[in-house]
């Protein structure tokens, strides 16, 4: 049985993620800071609910430690929590701004990547997912074709773009465990205000395929639900 802990999973992509891989037959541990919203998403998905901040060095240990008294491993991690920070004009953007930002996006991925590291080293098929975002390609915003292209988000932007270039580092340096990053797409969800064309469904394509891969699949990519996405 592989057993799967995704970061956010309490609404948006992370719950509909959650509810799709029970579905597959996957062990699903929905973390969440919000204790009634992280309940009820792991009650209607057929999953169990672990608390976690990942801003927070304590409350991540002690997801990890909750994880390994009861499964004692996991086969695959979803780095899925995120927030978007400030939209358009950045003229009066602070650094408190940036740094909550950044402290979610990317600094939460390092802090939840380290402590479930020796959980993730249990399984005899390790996988690592960093949900990350199209608007942090340098290429795709630079499209005008693409949506993406027409999107001011000056710290989202920012921190996507610094967590892909994580997941090639850690994809790097990380033998035996597959990390790859997940390009959701626009979709409707809290984040964008439900503005997204896409449906949750949709918008996790990407995030479940990388999950359900099976073993000596790529490591260092980045996916989106139509398929490979160059890096640049």
């Amino acid at each position: 049985m592989t057993i799967t802990f995704i970061t956010g999973a309490n609404k948006g992509l992370g719950r509909e993620t959650a509810r799709r891989l029970v579905e597959c037959g996957h062990t699903v541990l929905v973390g969440a800071r919000n204790r009634e919203q992280g309940e009820e998403a792991a009650a209607a998905t057929g999953a169990r609910y672990v608390p976690i901040d990942v801003t927070d060095d304590a409350s991540v240990a002690a997801a990890a430690a909750d994880v390994a008294e009861h499964e004692g491993r996991i086969d695959v991690l979803i780095n899925n929590a995120g927030v978007s920070g400030p939209i358009g004009d950045p003229s009066n953007l602070t650094a408190a701004d940036a740094l909550a930002v950044l402290d979610v996006n990317v600094i939460g991925v390092v802090r939840t990547t380290t402590a479930f590291l020796p959980l993730l080293r249990r399984s005899d098929d390790p996988v690592i997912v960093n949900v990350s975002s199209g608007l942090g390609s340098l290429a795709l915003t630079h499209d005008p074709d693409r949506a993406e292209s027409q999107v001011v988000a000056p710290l989202y932007t920012a921190s996507k773009a610094a967590l892909t270039m994580l997941t090639t580092q850690y994809a790097k340096a990380l033998e035996g465990i597959r990390v790859n990053a997940a390009d959701p797409g626009y979709t409707a969800t809290d984040l964008n205000g439900h503005s997204g064309p896409q449906t949750v469904t949709e918008g996790t394509d990407a995030i479940v395929a990388l999950a359900t891969e099976g073993p000596g699949a790529g490591t260092g990519r980045f996916v989106s639900r139509h398929g490979e996405i160059a890096w640049s």
